[in-house]
Formats: C-alpha cells, sequence, structure tokens
C-alpha cells in the first residue's frame, strides 16, 4: 500500500494513493492504523474495491509528512564509497553505524519549501531511504527487527556543511528548521520487497548526482534497527534515515550550495520520489 497524510477541509487526514488518486481513510495517524492487522486488512480490502476514476485526484500540494516521528535518527557513511574527507573509500567497513540525530524543528512535508538561512553558507542534499517504525522495538533482536516496520519513505538530510565542520558534533549543521523534509508518502514493506535492493538517485538541474544501490549499504536496515534498539526504545512513528551515497564525481567537482529558487528531487526504486524546493528567508523576499 501507498499511504499518506494531507489537507481536506484545513483537516489532517489518512488516505491510500489509488492509481493516482487518493482513497480517503479518516483521521486515525498512519502507524496507528498500521498497527492494527484487522484495520489493515480492512483498508487493503478497500483499496482493492475502489474505483479510482470516483476518487479526488491526489493533491501533490495538500501532502503533509506521512508521519511526525517522536525520534528521527540518521547514518553517516553508510554507503561503501562514502567516506570523510581524507578517507580512502576502499578502506575496511566500520565496525558500527555512525549516529546523529536530527531535532524534531527539522522536520518538513513533501510540497514545504526549505528555507537556506542567512547564516547557512554551504548547504547541501543527502537522498535518502527512510525507515518508518511501526511498533515498539526494545532490544530486538536481529531476526526479528523487521516485523518492527510499519514502511518506508524517504527523507533528504538537509545539511549546512560550514556549520557541520564547525565542530566534532554535526547537530548544529543538519538541524536548521525544515532540514528534513520527509515523504510523499508511506509504501508498506510487502509492496517495496526488499530493501537492501533498491536504486537510490538525485537528480539537480536536471542532471543524476547520485546513483547507488542500497546493496551496496554497510549496515542493512534489519542491523540497524537491531542496533539502536539495544540503546533506545524504537516507538512507533519514529524515522531511520540510512544514509545517502556518496556523490557522482562530476558532481562533486562541480559542487555549489544550494540557494534560493533550487530544486533536488530524490528517486528512489519502488517508494517513489520526493522534490525539495528551497527559498529565501522572508526577510530577504520581503
Amino acid at each position: 500500500m501507498k499511504l499518506v497524510r494531507y489537507l481536506r477541509d484545513g483537516a489532517e487526514r489518512t488516505g491510500a494513493v489509488v492509481d493516482g488518486h487518493v482513497l480517503d481513510l479518516g483521521d486515525t495517524p498512519l502507524v496507528e492504523l498500521l498497527a492494527d492487522d484487522t484495520r489493515q486488512g480492512d483498508v487493503r480490502a478497500q483499496i482493492q474495491r475502489a474505483d479510482a476514476a470516483a476518487l479526488p485526484p491526489l493533491d501533490p500540494a495538500a501532502l503533509r509528512a506521512p508521519v511526525v516521528p517522536g525520534k528521527i535518527l540518521c547514518l553517516g557513511y553508510n554507503y561503501r564509497g562514502h567516506v570523510p574527507d581524507g578517507v580512502d573509500p576502499t578502506a575496511d567497513d566500520p565496525d558500527f553505524p555512525d549516529v546523529f540525530v536530527k531535532t524534531p524543528n527539522t522536520l518538513a512535508g513533501p510540497a514545504d519549501p526549505v528555507v537556506v538561512p542567512a547564516v547557512a553558507t554551504d548547504v547541501d542534499y543527502e537522498g535518502e531511504l527512510a525507515v518508518v517504525i511501526g511498533r515498539r522495538a526494545h532490544r530486538v533482536p536481529l531476526e526479528d527487527a523487521l516485523d518492527h516496520v510499519a514502511g518506508y519513505s524517504i527523507l533528504d538530510d538537509v545539511s549546512d556543511r560550514a556549520w557541520q565542520r564547525r565542530q566534532s558534533q554535526w547537530a548544529l549543521g543538519k538541524c536548521f528548521d525544515g532540514f528534513a523534509p520527509l515523504g510523499p508518502h508511506l509504501v508498506t514493506p510487502d509492496e517495496v520487497g526488499d530493501a537492501a535492493d533498491l536504486l537510490v538517485e538525485v537528480i539537480r538541474d536536471g542532471e543524476v548526482t547520485v546513483s547507488q544501490s542500497t546493496a551496496t549499504t554497510i549496515f542493512p536496515v534489519a542491523y540497524v534497527i537491531h542496533y539502536l534498539s539495544q540503546v533506545m526504545t524504537l516507538q512507533p512513528g519514529d524515522v531511520i534515515s540510512t544514509g545517502t551515497p556518496q556523490k557522482l564525481p562530476a558532481a562533486q567537482a562541480a559542487h555549489r550550495p544550494l540557494e534560493a529558487g533550487d530544486a533536488v528531487t530524490v528517486r528512489i526504486a519502488r517508494i517513489g520520489e520526493l522534490t525539495t524546493t528551497f527559498t529565501a528567508p522572508p526577510e530577504a523576499s520581503a
């Protein structure tokens, strides 16, 4: 199933995408719906019976982030070939994931433009597969980890490299308001299939700047859930963003910070596309 949160008559609703149209499922949050097997079965039956032609078209401008996570946990350098400056990209894999957080103020919906702050001088994008937790996970065995996944989405881990480089901790460079666009929908695991076999691409200015399969991740989804749950309890709606591949050589050589008017599209096979537009701060626009 491909599920969304969207605005209808000023209120947030849950919907299922049916051939480009939206089947309204009420106001129950997505993770609550997916945690209930009976209700989930009812939704599947509704989708099967639905006539797309009789449904309203999906309005991308009405979409909201599919979940509001209590925690956004992110991985650094989780794709082979993507390493810190000065590190040999052919070196051995790290022993443990490199984990950081994005704070709640960073969450943005798929239709929300991201403001380029006046103090941010080197804003960059990172297209990532996002895992949405569907049931409480505490000290989860590796073999059971995927049972805790509600679905998958796309996250653009927007970052300001200048602020990120100011200190050993990345928080300030990662946590400007709106620096975590999420969406446009949540896709259930049965429709995604093997999350370790998805092509991740990023398109900027009409050019593919990133293209690499999740098959090249160092720490797969199941291990990451298992690992994180040893430390903290993962709750329904929490998001784990699984890292970005290295940019292609031409894109690296032509690096240009994001600025107002730019747009970046993250495309992940069997998940969809998330396009983020960037805008100037309101005072600059005024």
